[in-house]
């Protein structure tokens, strides 16, 4: 289908035809660019109400300032799709995010405008700091730093150990601080009630605009009227609200709140601030999904809703026939609410991904026990802890790929202390449109080689459920981890009776011949669809499911070893100390010499697409692991990684 831009857009194809546009036409492009993402997302899919929400604040950024000589940060990058189609990616960004296509984020690699490549929150002041640092050594005195961060990545400790040094750094940086009270979720915690203060004081923002129009009323020059007006401001956001405070306190000169969506007045004060030198912040008002009614009724629904039909706002849902898996989110969703309602001392933690966890269910349900911290995976993990010593069971649910943001916090504060937090890990393996930024690849890795770990994968939804009820037994002395994928599981019947897993303790699927196949986790099912595969063949692998890659189940593998001289491991972790590098361990204390293929995702970054294009692309979906059985049975191996 072929999307056409408006005809104001379409001649925009980078910031310095944007400059042409007479200021009294830039609502036009704001129109333009709005409607384009509407019209390319809705066929295309992609994330959504984020990028709508900063349509006037990415146009006038790029209107005001030199790009990409000016160094523009995006925090997070679901809010640059507009910042996309200004700078020479109009005609490729229905490739957005689809396999070879454009990056559904920031990537320096693709266009000299990304300054910065993010995915994760709360980076931007860090790396906006740092490029002001840098150009203030090397003598760059006109070049501008300007980082964009929503009030929800605010919450992430390292925003504010950013702003913490550009307070005494003397670098000049704009950090503007786009408020829409939403991240996925709406935000949480003191400071999300903190900017609502500023932004709704009736009493501030009327006496301040009175002191400018008074002001402006007084027969003195037009430089000293502004100079009383900012000491006056300055005088009200001390006497009326703390306002100020929080950023000013840091050294950090705070303007605003202003409207995101006056696309003139942002022109205006980008160009005010442009003189300003120093650290300061501009304190914007957006409305996360504006243009699209529905988007603004219902942003968390919206931020990234899939195909829908952009007159009706019907989301578009493939049809299967008959009774369908459930995501393993939801099964877990589910079931820490029926083990909650069994065991008192449960509790929920998520940083900022009650709907993606699918915590939000017991959220709703028993809010007493569930909490979202905001985005903050460090807290998360720490907080946890602090309720592990008191004897609560406390399921801490983290994305893998942000867990990495909190390494420190599992090793000091639980491993160490050999406290029993249950960490399920959603989003492990690749995880699709989103990228290298949040597959999840290393967290096998990561914590195999920590003390006291558990760490375990379920290879179906009614394995997921029986992990969780192991982890929460008070027999269970140490930290677990459970790690599940994105996306649908296997059993539509999938609510089947809890049941005790022995820690460690794998599964053997099946007998075979000549050759085993050792799964963990989802990639299981991959296996099984290649043995069935493979026996139409006349060849008869053996399938065993571990289960646990910490603490391995050694009487498996023995007997593994001693069977089968041709083995095979397939994981959704990297191979690179992963499932596959730990049986090699193994096999080299107990001086097997058995033939050994590692399957997984191999060692270097793997970009977007769907799961199954990945999974196919890094050699272990069901018929990779067909053509290596028989490239094994036909031919002898050496081991290899």
């Amino acid at each position: 289908m072929q999307i056409t831009p408006g005809s104001l857009l379409k001649t925009i194809d980078s910031p310095e035809d944007l400059k042409k546009v007479p200021k009294e036409k830039l609502h036009q492009v704001c129109d333009e660019l709005r409607q384009y993402i509407i019209d390319v997302v809705s066929v295309h899919g992609g994330h959504f109400g984020a990028s709508l929400g900063v349509v006037e604040l990415t146009t006038a950024l790029h209107y005001v300032y030199n790009t990409p000589y000016d160094q523009l940060v995006w925090d997070v990058g679901h809010q640059a799709y507009g910042h996309k189609i200004l700078t020479g990616r109009r005609d490729n960004f229905p490739t957005n995010r689809k396999y070879k296509g454009l990056s559904g984020f920031p990537k320096r690699s693709e266009s000299e405008y990304d300054t910065f490549g993010v995915g994760h929150s709360s980076t931007s002041i860090s790396a906006a700091l740092g490029m002001a640092m840098a150009a203030k050594y090397k003598g760059e005195k006109d070049r501008k730093v300007v980082a964009v961060i929503g009030d929800g990545a605010m919450t992430a400790g390292l925003a504010f150990e950013g702003m913490n040094q550009a307070g005494v750094a003397d670098a000049d940086v704009l950090i503007i601080l786009n408020d829409n009270c939403m991240g996925i979720d709406p935000n949480v915690g003191a400071l999300k009630q903190y900017l609502t203060d500023i932004a709704l004081s009736p009493t501030y923002n009327k006496m301040k605009g009175d002191v400018w129009k008074l002001l402006g009323k007084l027969p003195v020059g037009k430089n000293f009227s502004r100079s009383m007006a900012h000491k006056l401001t300055e005088g009200i956001k001390g006497v009326i609200s703390s306002s100020a405070n929080l950023f000013e306190a840091l050294n950090i000169r705070y303007f605003g709140p202003i409207d995101g969506h006056n696309i003139s007045n942002l022109v205006d004060t980008l160009n005010d601030l442009r003189n300003i030198p120093g650290p300061k912040l501009l304190h914007v008002i957006t409305t996360k999904g504006k243009g699209y009614a529905l988007a603004e009724k219902d942003q968390t629904k919206w931020h990234a809703p899939g195909l829908f039909d952009k007159v009706t706002g019907e989301i578009m849902q493939k049809k299967k026939e008959g009774p369908q898996p459930p995501k393993y989110q939801d099964v877990f969703g589910h079931s820490i609410i029926e083990l909650a309602e069994q065991n008192e001392k449960i509790f929920g933690i998520t940083p900022a991904m009650p709907s993606g966890s699918s915590l939000k269910f017991m959220m709703e349900k028993m809010p007493h026990r569930a909490f979202d911290v905001g985005i903050a995976e460090q807290h998360a993990v720490t907080v946890s802890a602090g309720m592990a010593t008191q004897g609560l069971k406390v399921f801490c649910n983290i994305y893998s790929s942000f867990m990495q943001r909190a390494y420190d916090s599992v090793v000091h504060d639980v491993a160490i202390q050999k406290l029993p937090v249950i960490f399920c890990l959603d989003r492990a393996g690749v995880v699709g449109d989103d990228g290298p930024t949040h597959h999840g690849c290393y967290d096998v890795a990561y914590f195999r080689c920590i003390p006291n770990m558990i760490i375990s994968a379920p290879m179906n939804e009614s394995e997921l459920r029986n992990l969780m009820y192991t982890a929460q037994l008070e027999s269970t002395k140490l930290p677990f981890v459970i790690r599940y994928p994105r996306g649908e599981g296997v059993m539509p019947e999938w609510k089947t009776p809890f049941k005790e897993i022995e820690i460690g303790k794998g599964r053997k699927l099946k007998d075979g011949e000549e050759i085993a196949i050792l799964s963990l986790g989802h990639p299981g099912n991959f296996a099984a669809a290649a043995i069935r595969e493979l026996m139409s063949d006349g060849i008869r692998p053996a399938h065993y499911d571990v289960r646990f890659v910490k603490p391995l189940d050694e009487a498996l593998l023995h007997e593994a070893c001693q069977r089968y001289p041709k083995l095979i491991t397939v994981e959704d972790g990297t191979v690179k100390g992963g499932f596959g590098s730990a049986v090699l361990e193994f096999m080299a204390e107990h001086g097997y010499k058995n033939d050994l293929q590692i399957l997984g995702i191999p060692d270097r970054l793997v970009e977007h697409g769907t799961p199954a294009e990945l999974h196919r692309e890094c050699h272990y979906d069901a018929a990779a692991i067909a053509e290596t059985v028989r490239k094994m049975v036909g031919v002898s191996v050496k081991v290899s990684g």
